[in-house]
């Protein structure tokens, strides 16, 4: 890549890490979904892992006083049997089927009945959760929207909300890197350049984020939180099914 390209990913990559460390969630969203238009999906994959790895450890590491590790250790039983079973398949999705279960996951989650509330400090919801979202972030890259459903389930404030869920977002990603790294037959390198520009513009996202948090209610948290979510998964089902349109109409001629 050439070095304008680099420090526009760079500066892409701080603003959301900003949104990231700001609300917990969206900033991967956002990422995943350009790098996706730039790259060959398993590329993207690994840079996106080891960019939301940086984020999220920071993030994690700054909260490290209200991260609920109970929560953490069940989620991770999930995620562990989902890429026992992914690794079995080593599958790897299409560009348009990834944006339209990225534009889609938040609004399955929000069609979850009522009375099955999340409860993040119970174990068979955080294995189920954990092996759902795991498999979303092998399909998908991310699996934020989801997991914000959970977190925000249970009565957590939103610093606790930002550092469990930080803590859990590192392990998956590594998970994610292992996969499209090594385990797959089509698996991605990364230029040793941009992958450290990707750890810096992580790190430095994610401490301009931290004092607007703390002046931040967890009423305005909640509300920011999704309307941000709905409007960036909204443009990921319009963007995936206009390619899939395409591909579909390049395919039939």
């Amino acid at each position: 890549m050439t070095a304008l390209m680099i420090a526009a990913l760079g500066a892409l990559m701080v603003a959301t890490a900003f949104l990231s460390g700001l609300f917990g969630m969206a900033g991967g969203m956002i990422l995943i979904g350009v790098l996706l238009m730039l790259m060959p999906l398993p590329t993207a994959m690994v840079l996106h892992a080891i960019t939301q790895m940086a984020s999220n450890g920071w993030r994690a590491f700054l909260w490290r006083a209200h991260i609920r590790w109970r929560p953490v250790f069940v989620y991770l039983i999930g995620c562990a049997l989902a890429l026992g079973l992914w690794s079995l398949t080593r599958y790897v999705p299409d560009k348009p089927i990834a944006l339209l279960l990225l534009g889609a996951t938040p609004f399955m989650a929000r069609l979850m009945p009522k009375n099955l509330k999340p409860n993040p400090d119970s174990i068979w919801q955080g294995s189920f959760y954990g092996f759902v979202c795991m498999g979303l972030m092998l399909m998908t890259g991310v699996s934020g929207p989801l997991m914000d459903t959970f977190f925000l389930g249970g009565n957590f404030g939103r610093r606790e909300v930002v550092a469990t869920k930080a803590t859990c977002q590192v392990v998956s990603h590594l998970t994610k890197l292992i996969y499209f790294g090594g385990i797959i037959d089509q698996a991605a390198t990364l230029d040793p350049v941009l992958a450290a520009v990707a750890i810096a513009a992580s790190m430095l996202g994610t401490t301009l984020a931290r004092r607007i948090l703390e002046a931040m209610s967890d009423a305005q948290f909640r509300t920011w939180a999704n309307r941000l979510i709905t409007t960036v998964a909204a443009y990921y089902i319009l963007y995936g099914s206009w390619l899939l349109l395409v591909h579909g109409s390049v395919a039939s001629f």
